[in-house]
């Protein structure tokens, strides 16, 4: 018989049979590493999905993924069969991660938006909303050209252009007080000319 006859009678040798993810879960908790790399290649896609879905980023889904390898690295120990499956534990591990970062992500633009909103917070915000709200533009413009002109620049750039008191200061080269001074100055004498009640 040739040597394809002998090939084709030997049996075929059949796979090592793969741990499931409870015994390599188990293996990890002993420190062993080579399980870990086969646990990682079980769980890593479900993890990154489940974190993809929450985050929708995958740049901060990868990121994510990784820490909780590295958190079931560290406590595998803790993992308990009794109270479910290795695969739903790594996922509710991911989920709180991935729970947690968009909780961290949210709590920083609401910081980000509190600080913004205090910068450009005007102390007489109110008052130039129920003098200029509303009332026709040719008589506005009356009553700025009566102010002193330091008063009408002060007004124009903070309320017309958006600039804040120091960005006022800037401009027009002197102290943010003195600003704050002439536009409060400049809103009273406003409100008298457009005769708008207190």
């Amino acid at each position: 018989m040739g040597e394809r006859g002998r090939l084709r009678l030997q049996p075929d040798e059949a796979p090592a049979p793969v741990p499931d993810a409870e015994e390599l879960l188990r293996q990890v908790a002993a420190g062993d590493e080579t399980a870990f790399a086969s646990l990682y290649d079980l769980v890593a896609g479900p993890v990154l999905g489940l974190a993809t879905r929450v985050l929708r980023s995958h740049a901060q889904a990868e990121e994510v993924a990784q820490e909780v390898l590295v958190e079931v690295w560290r406590k595998a120990t803790r993992y308990e069969p009794e109270r479910g499956s290795a695969l739903s534990w790594v996922l509710t591990i991911a989920h709180r991660r991935a729970v947690d970062r968009v909780r961290s992500h949210q709590a920083g633009v609401d910081r980000e938006q509190r600080a913004g909103l205090m910068d450009v917070r005007r102390p007489f915000d109110e008052v130039t909303e129920s003098t200029l709200a509303g009332l026709e533009q040719q008589r506005v413009r009356q009553c700025l050209s009566a102010l002193t002109e330091l008063q009408r620049e002060s007004i124009v750039l903070a309320y017309y252009n958006g600039y804040t008191y120091p960005e006022v200061a800037e401009v027009l080269k002197v102290a943010p007080g003195t600003v704050k001074t002439r536009i409060r100055d400049g809103l009273i004498r406003l409100r008298d000319c457009l005769g708008v009640d207190r």
